[in-house]
């Protein structure tokens, strides 16, 4: 249930989207009216991969990671969202289902925007459709980063290359270098890098004791400046 106070405190999510960006008030207020708002607690399903045709999602708090399941039944970590982020518009545009699963990573509150309102109220606005196509470009250079990550053929390139996707991501500016302002288990690290789990405890502990990294005490990673001049070497 979303309480008036937690839609007030929501407010300003869709104003900074940049999908809606250029829409004068009155067309943002209708968009925010077509937007059903929804609470899912920590490792809950939000969107199966056969509802994802149906529906644009709007993150409005918390993280959602985004997943495929491999032959194992174990997570393959495509992405991960935050607060103020968004997607399913191509599955909105052509119809087809995403291939992944939508799971809560911590306690979300997601917007659900259907096909149904998007075809009708949205798609014969000229700016919308304009910035449709700035963004497909942007999903397709998001994209070339994953690729990127499983073009290494060294499992620990790929854990460094993981750490900097992350940093990119969710990097927040330190003297001593970035923090990655996101937690994921080894196990999560590892689906992302397509790599096993001991894989990744035994990389980020020979970055730590080469002093690249240090894990912080809420389990933040901090990336240090000699990390970059390494990965720099095999990026």
């Amino acid at each position: 249930m979303i309480l008036k106070s937690d839609e007030r405190r929501f407010d300003n999510i869709i104003k900074n989207i940049p999908f809606f960006k250029g829409l004068g008030d009155e067309e943002l207020e209708q968009v925010e009216r077509l937007i059903v708002k929804k609470r899912f607690n920590k490792d809950q399903i939000v969107l199966f991969e056969e509802d994802t045709a149906n529906y644009m999602y709007l993150v409005y708090a918390g993280k959602v990671r985004i997943v495929k399941m491999n032959e194992e039944g174990r997570e393959q970590i495509i992405g991960i969202h935050k607060k103020g982020d968004f997607f399913g518009e191509m599955a909105l545009l052509d119809g087809k289902t995403s291939p992944a699963s939508v799971i809560a990573h911590e306690d979300v509150v997601i917007g659900f925007l259907s096909k149904e309102d998007f075809d009708q109220h949205l798609m014969s606005n000229e700016e919308i459709r304009r910035r449709i196509i700035d963004l497909l470009c942007f999903r397709l250079r998001d994209s070339w980063a994953m690729i990127k990550i499983l073009s290494f053929d060294n499992a620990e390139h790929r854990v460094m290359a993981v750490l900097d996707r992350l940093q990119a991501l969710y990097g927040v500016v330190d003297d001593r270098g970035i923090i990655i302002n996101i937690k994921l288990t080894h196990q999560q690290m590892a689906s992302y890098a397509a790599v096993a789990r001991e894989t990744v405890t035994r990389v980020l502990s020979r970055l730590e004791r080469d002093g690249l990294i240090e894990v912080q005490e809420n389990k933040a990673i901090l990336l240090n400046k000699s990390f970059y001049a390494q990965f720099k070497g095999v990026a």
